[in-house]
């Protein structure tokens, strides 16, 4: 008998997105073997971000259309293929060739998986579903760095065991894909439509911007301390600890996925702002703590920013769930994975391109002032859309008195 419980597919998805941070504290030991420079470092992080984008734009709706389970088959594989690619990597283009790879993995991965774990919650509490969704996103890439951190500094073979351990728990998530019950469409793959389409239908972009923006502010940050949270501290702190970096890292998500379960009857445009007032503080303390050199004033600045950024995902998830019927659902979720994952990616970009002429500090103040300009231009959207939606409407009486007046 087939699974019903969101809880196996959130298991598989956890287990998936192990591999989006698992490199993170491991790309200074790359960068020390291959001889790489920081702005190839930032190029490595962000490959993912071709492979990423290019199958939500043309694979985007497959699930809805063939249904959950094959396209999730699909993003396992080639989560091992990654894997296994980064075991060979012998030197940097196999790195960006297995970054590729884990892009295309983790965005079948994402549009699918969201869907189907929404679709399995047992009394179609959207809400809930969205959570247990998210909150799995966020412990497979909290626990990722952690455990690469970990045995880089006391296990052997730093740039090999990371990735033999993800394969063998990739055989139970396939496990577990297989038996759960499938709730998309079944049309056969020669049917599918492989047009580019974003998903998002003109009368739905007003209620998409501001989610939108929100988790593009929020990704920005995501991306800064996946990629170079090892750098800051061992080049600006001097602390060159695998297993700090991987925690701190780990930190990061493991606040947001206590703000995921947080206040669950908190409403979705109060969640979004209150994240994104909450991101702003916390994105000064990151360079503040840059500046002075300061690991609790890091901390501090994590802490924050895994609650803001950990809100802002619900928030913004949710609301675009609620924006579509569930046979346009994937759709809609990977047009707003894609600006995630340009979030994620592209201000990182930016600073490995900034780095080659600022100062680290000077780049990393740039870095905070976009993210801060994406959040305050999400709130005011925000406002302005809940004001236009809880405008009374006018009765047909009063409608008519000013049109005979």
């Amino acid at each position: 008998m087939a699974a019903k419980s969101p809880w196996t597919i959130a298991t598989s998805l956890s287990v998936i997105f192990l591999l989006s941070n698992l490199p993170t504290p491991l790309y200074v030991v790359y960068q020390e073997q291959f001889g790489f420079s920081q702005i190839t470092l930032t190029l490595v992080y962000s490959a993912y971000v071709a492979g990423t984008l290019l199958t939500m734009f043309f694979l985007g709706r497959l699930s809805d259309q063939i249904g959950r389970r094959p396209v999730m088959l699909a993003s396992l594989g080639l989560a091992a293929a990654s894997a296994v690619l980064f075991l060979l990597a012998r030197s940097t283009p196999w790195l960006y060739a297995a970054r590729i790879v884990s892009g295309i993995a983790i965005a079948l991965a994402s549009g699918a998986s969201t869907a189907w774990v929404v679709e399995l919650e047992p009394h179609g509490d959207q809400g809930r579903g969205t959570r247990i969704a998210i909150g799995a996103n966020d412990i497979g890439l909290a626990l990722g760095p952690l455990l690469a951190g970990v045995l880089a500094d006391f296990a052997p073979a730093p740039l090999r065991l990371s990735y033999w351990l993800f394969l063998a728990v990739l055989i139970p998530a396939a496990f577990l894909a297989l038996r759960t019950k499938e709730t998309g469409a079944g049309k056969p793959i020669e049917e599918a439509s492989f047009e580019p389409q974003l998903g998002v239908k003109k009368e739905k972009r007003g209620g998409f911007v501001a989610p939108a923006v929100g988790a593009f502010a929020a990704f920005a940050v995501l991306g800064f301390y996946s990629a170079l949270i090892p750098t800051l501290l061992g080049k600006e702190l001097h602390l060159k600890s695998h297993t700090l970096a991987g925690g701190i890292v780990a930190l990061l998500f493991g606040c947001g996925t206590v703000a995921i379960a947080w206040k669950p009857s908190l409403p979705d445009p109060r969640g979004l702002r209150g994240s994104l007032v909450a991101l702003l503080p916390g994105t000064v303390l990151l360079v503040v703590a840059e500046a002075l050199r300061s690991l609790p004033c890091l901390i501090a600045a994590t802490i924050i920013g895994g609650f803001a950024t950990g809100l802002a995902y619900r928030s913004s998830l949710r609301a675009v769930n609620a924006l579509v019927p569930d046979e346009e659902r994937s759709g809609m979720v990977s047009a707003y994975l894609i600006v995630c994952y340009a979030g994620i990616s592209l201000p990182v970009i930016g600073i490995g391109l900034l780095g080659t002429a600022l100062s680290p500090l000077a780049t990393n103040a740039i870095f905070a002032g976009v993210v801060c300009v994406a959040a305050i231009v999400a709130l005011v959207v925000s406002k302005t859309k809940t004001r236009t939606n809880t405008k009374p409407t006018p009765s047909p009486k009063t409608r008519t008195s000013a049109t005979t007046a």
